[in-house]
């Protein structure tokens, strides 16, 4: 295992919890559609692209509508319910010991960084890319890119990209950057579905992992 030149990290179940905002603003737009609304097991199944690339699909001519309803919902609750995952905060900040760090999710630019602000952990990224922001989201290229160009490196085989199912290992992959799954993606086929180039059941793993990474020279 090389140490990397920069690390770029998913947000959503990789290093917070914010399930039940997404959860409510969801079922918000499914109800006002006269849809079903789904449980927390199909959220987490279910939700990864953006909200512009899945919207249209599952709501049709209303996604615009829809998309309203959603961000209405997530935006009344979601810095409340707002949690990071086991052992992230220990994590994200070893990892700024060994890279310059940045984040890439498919959760709406202004959200995200709302998100990272309530937890004090702006300063710590050098970007936090979400959808929106740029032409395409992920799993195409282009935010990938943004988010290590901030990073100061190309993307490519020196960058990781964490993330928890097998889309962002997918983005990963699309970008040349190297797949690294944390947790046991359960909720995603696990990790022979994601097929990680690196694996990481938990935080704390990846966090000794990290620490012995840091003692290796910086690549040239």
């Amino acid at each position: 295992m090389i140490r990397p030149r920069a690390i770029v990290w998913d947000w959503d179940n990789t290093l917070v919890d914010g399930w039940p905002a997404i959860q409510a603003g969801l079922n918000a737009a499914l109800r006002d559609a006269g849809m079903a609304e789904w449980n927390l097991e199909e959220v987490l199944a279910r939700v990864r692209h953006s909200l512009r690339d899945s919207f249209p699909a599952l709501f049709g001519d209303r996604w615009e509508r829809a998309r309203d309803i959603f961000y209405d919902g997530v935006r009344a609750t979601h810095l409340a319910v707002l949690r990071p995952m086991p052992g992230a905060a220990e994590l994200v900040r070893q990892a700024a010991a060994v890279a310059p760090i940045a984040v890439l999710s498919n959760k709406a630019g202004p959200l995200l960084r709302a998100e990272a602000a309530s937890l004090g952990w702006v300063s710590l990224f050098r970007s936090l890319v979400g959808a929106g922001d740029c032409a395409a989201d992920k799993p195409n290229p282009a935010p990938m890119r943004v988010a290590c160009a901030s990073c100061g490196v190309p993307a490519g085989g020196a960058v990781w990209y964490v993330g928890d199912n097998a889309m962002d290992m997918e983005a990963a992959r699309r970008s040349g950057c190297v797949p690294v799954l944390l947790g046991d993606a359960a909720h995603d086929g696990g990790p022979e579905a994601a097929a990680p180039t690196h694996h990481f059941l938990t935080a704390a793993q990846m966090t000794i992992a990290l620490s012995a990474l840091a003692k290796q020279a910086v690549p040239g």
